[in-house]
């Protein structure tokens, strides 16, 4: 009886840091875990008392399963290298992206001259060195900035002591400190299905933890608050019948321009527009455009979850309502004022299948050539448009998406706002 105790224990313990079962799901609460989740008092790994050597394969020791995932699962954000061979895609599907596309390079020969395209260009190289996630050896600081790439973990972006909670449902956010008395967090504040802040008694999480106003890394610090957002409970799943909705409110932008400055000034390196919303020509083509060649879209079901944007909203019932849709057509926004372009409706914040963490790919003419996902296994075998993928690669790029859900010679998805094509 006390070995069976004993084995429950052990298997109890397992399953809220490796992630067996639902009670996982609740560790961070929107808020700081506990304390043993990731440190330990006598025999640390890492400084800090990290139960590994640094602080991002510290989260990776919940966020990637040691055992092996056969399909997106859960809050799993990084595949293990044992499933990345030649030919294996990543297996998560978070909008985020799943850091295993960092080690994915690829090697191609284009009009007679060859070339790689290293994994570290496919989004945000953290440093993990537990789990073989190296720093960035091409941008020695953040493009547009100067932060460190030395310092780039998960921890740069997330605040994995959540000192900020949101106590209201107009997005109106408090920290804690000193002499200040402020509502405990309750739950998260991330889904579509977290419970709402009760005045007065309760707040709940912000958006992934992520970091605010005050927060340092490397000499460099937030100067502004969390973005306004939830995501589908369902967030880690394929989209090969159905969208997955990160409903974006607002502050998306300013967030990310902490680190990338001169990406977000006119007077910078910007070439594109951010925090602007929709002007009557964007809007009626986002609206319009299903793929190359057809315009015939409605606005009922004109969402894409490849180009999403923000509501430009604080309100949560807003944003609850529209991250509850799981349909495959999802409704776009009625109004230009109901959308505005941010960082993310081009890139995945944590990696992608496609060079910059951009959800598309952009390097050659065609997502979609005489009908096939390009690769180096179709016919014909275009290398421009291939890119030394297999082609279950590049639909794994697109989350699973079928084929037919694009053009039979789909240009870049750019389109859906400029229709160019």
């Amino acid at each position: 009886m006390k070995g069976m105790k004993v084995s429950f224990a052990i298997l109890a313990a397992a399953s809220i840091i490796i992630g067996f079962g639902g009670m996982a799901y609740a560790f961070h609460s929107g808020g700081v875990a506990e304390c043993e989740g990731c440190h330990s008092m006598h025999s640390p790994a890492g400084g800090a008392l990290l139960t590994k050597s640094d602080a991002s394969s510290t989260c990776l020791n919940c966020h990637e399963n040691a055992l092996g995932d056969t399909g997106p699962t859960s809050y799993h954000i990084s595949t293990r290298d044992a499933d990345l061979g030649a030919g294996m895609a990543p297996k998560q599907r978070t909008p985020g992206g799943d850091f295993g596309w960092l080690k994915k390079s690829y090697s191609m020969t284009i009009r007679g001259t060859a070339s790689v395209e290293a994994g570290q260009t496919h989004g945000h190289n953290i440093v993990a060195a537990d789990y073989n996630y190296t720093v960035d050896t091409d941008n020695p600081t953040a493009p547009g900035g100067s932060f460190n790439s030395a310092y780039l973990g998960c921890t740069a972006c997330h605040d994995q002591h959540s000192a900020f909670r949101r106590i209201d449902n107009t997005g109106t956010l408090v920290k804690p400190g000193l002499g200040v008395a402020v509502p405990p967090i309750a739950g998260s504040g991330s889904y579509n299905t977290s419970a709402n802040p009760v005045a007065g008694s309760s707040a709940v999480g912000v958006f992934r933890l992520l970091a605010g106003t005050g927060w340092t890394v490397d000499g460099i610090t937030f100067a502004v608050n969390p973005p306004n957002a939830v995501v589908n409970g369902s967030y880690n799943r394929t989209e090969a019948t159905s969208q997955v909705r990160d409903a974006y409110g607002s502050g998306m932008a300013d967030w990310c321009a902490t680190c990338h400055p001169d990406m977000h000034s006119d007077s910078g390196a910007l070439v594109h527009p951010v925090n602007r919303t929709f002007n009557t020509t964007i809007l009626a083509n986002y609206n319009a455009y299903v793929k190359s060649g057809d315009l015939t879209g409605a606005q009922a079901t004109s969402f894409s979850s490849l180009a999403p944007y923000e509501a430009n909203t604080s309100d949560y019932t807003i944003l609850k309502s529209l991250a509850t849709y799981t349909l495959n057509q999802q409704p776009g926004p009625a109004t230009g004022s109901e959308a505005q372009v941010m960082c993310l409706s081009c890139h995945r914040a944590h990696a992608g299948g496609w060079m910059e963490g951009l959800r598309w790919m952009y390097q050659g003419e065609f997502m979609v050539y005489n009908g096939l996902y390009p690769g180096v296994d179709t016919t014909p075998s275009v290398p421009q448009f291939a890119l030394g993928r297999q082609s279950a690669e590049t639909q794994a790029a697109y989350y699973d998406r079928p084929v037919t859900a694009f053009a039979t010679y789909q240009r870049m998805y750019c389109n859906k706002c400029h229709a160019k094509d």
